[in-house]
């Protein structure tokens, strides 16, 4: 191909460790002779239909190395679905690769993103673009298929373990004469996997969290209600964490907003007051909620180890991938043994990922429907060991990367596609 430039960027839904996969490519590709500019898309694949491609070899060495340690997307990042009815949006996007010479392409997402990807390879090789395309797997609802785990999971998952172990012992602490129910809403859509990563804060049944609920079990109310009251009685408090896509009997989101994403998504987010309002009216009981929103996937502060070392080998396989000829596959993380926890970086084709969706299995969850089994200890324990703190600032503040992003010159007339 002699020397191409190379295109990155972020979709949907941040992490915090998509900066560190972001990094990890960047270094990996100023190593590389077969690979000029690297241009990292503003606003993900937004930036290619725009033509606003970042320079990201601007940025000061200090502010790239920052980078590794950064929640989020330095870059930006974007919830938008190619439609592959709308032939000019891809004529765009590959007639701005072409523009500026780029023939590499990766692009780190989730299930939809990935689907993008996919998409982007097809096209470019029906018009005979050589365009090679990598996608790079990122989500915190770990629900993307023939990857064990994904960047951003393992870190969500401690976070939201530790702050359940640490709710759970302040409601004890207060519950003879205050609160009896704190009950946590996290993410996952239609997987359970954060919600189940909350349960590897009790080692007993008296301790926190009492009560799991997934969105892959539908919603008992008499059950549910039956079991804090239950809780209440033997332990004197109940602690229960349950995913925002919680769903009743009839598939419907007991949190459904009305509106939906640009991917076409339900607007979810209130199944915490939906659950303390029920536990009010049925016990009377005083209780608390919150919602961990986006503090659980930017809480880079205390990222898991093994998380942050998947991205930046993940980032640095997908360039060696491209270099290697490979196109049309995500990189994938393979776990090799649970104890100790070993794992490699393997490949899977796009074909199989795009669209697909990986659910909690149904042995990871306890026969009451309400917990994990130790099946699912083995798999999640491994992915909160050890930390891999930031470094901080005298102020007491981490020291997290501000870019200037500065773009390049357009060589193409603006497009009214976006």
């Amino acid at each position: 191909m002699g020397q191409k430039n190379l295109f990155f960027a972020h979709s949907g839904g941040v992490t915090s460790v998509v900066n560190t996969i972001a990094a990890a490519v960047l270094d990996a590709a100023q190593e590389q002779a077969q690979i000029g500019r690297v241009y990292a898309g503003k606003n993900g694949i937004i930036g290619a239909i725009k033509e606003e491609l970042i320079d990201v070899y601007q940025e000061s060495e200090t502010q790239r190395q920052w980078l590794y340690h950064t929640p989020a997307s330095a870059f930006g990042s974007c919830r938008y679905k190619l439609d592959p009815q709308n032939t000019q949006v891809f004529s765009r996007i590959l007639e701005v690769f072409k523009a500026h010479n780029i023939g590499y392409f990766l692009y780190n997402g989730g299930n939809d993103s990935q689907d993008t990807t996919h998409k982007i390879w097809q096209m470019s090789t029906q018009l005979g673009y050589p365009l090679r395309c990598i996608g790079i797997p990122k989500t915190v609802d770990n629900d993307l298929a023939h990857t064990d785990v994904c960047p951003g999971f393992g870190s969500v998952a401690k976070y939201v373990a530790i702050s359940t172990k640490e709710a759970s012992l302040d409601v004890a602490s207060m519950a003879e004469t205050s609160t009896k129910v704190f009950i946590l809403e996290v993410m996952g859509r239609h997987a359970g996997w954060i919600t189940a990563a909350a349960g590897l804060a009790a080692t007993n049944p008296a301790e926190g969290p009492h009560i799991l609920l997934f969105p892959e079990v539908a919603f008992d109310k008499t059950a549910f209600i039956s079991r804090v009251q239950t809780c209440i009685k033997q332990y004197g408090h109940c602690v229960v964490v349950a995913s925002e896509g919680l769903q009743d009997s009839q598939g419907h989101f007991l949190s459904q907003a009305g509106t939906k994403d640009a991917f076409g998504h339900q607007q979810l987010g209130g199944v915490a007051p939906y659950l303390a309002q029920l536990t009010t009216e049925s016990l009377g009981v005083k209780n608390h909620w919150a919602v961990a929103d986006y503090l659980q996937r930017s809480a880079r502060h205390i990222s898991a180890y093994h998380d942050v070392e998947q991205a930046k080998a993940l980032g640095k396989s997908a360039v060696q991938a491209v270099l290697d000829g490979k196109s049309g596959i995500m990189m994938t993380i393979d776990r090799l043994q649970d104890t100790p926890y070993k794992w490699q970086i393997g490949e899977a084709p796009l074909a199989s990922v795009a669209n697909m969706e990986k659910k909690l299995p149904a042995h990871f969850i306890t026969e009451d429907k309400m917990h994990i089994t130790e099946a699912a200890r083995r798999y999640l324990s491994p992915l909160i060991q050890g930390e891999s703190y930031p470094p901080y600032l005298e102020n007491g503040l981490p020291c997290y990367a501000t870019l200037r992003n500065v773009l390049v010159d357009k060589k193409l007339p603006t497009s009214a596609v976006v």
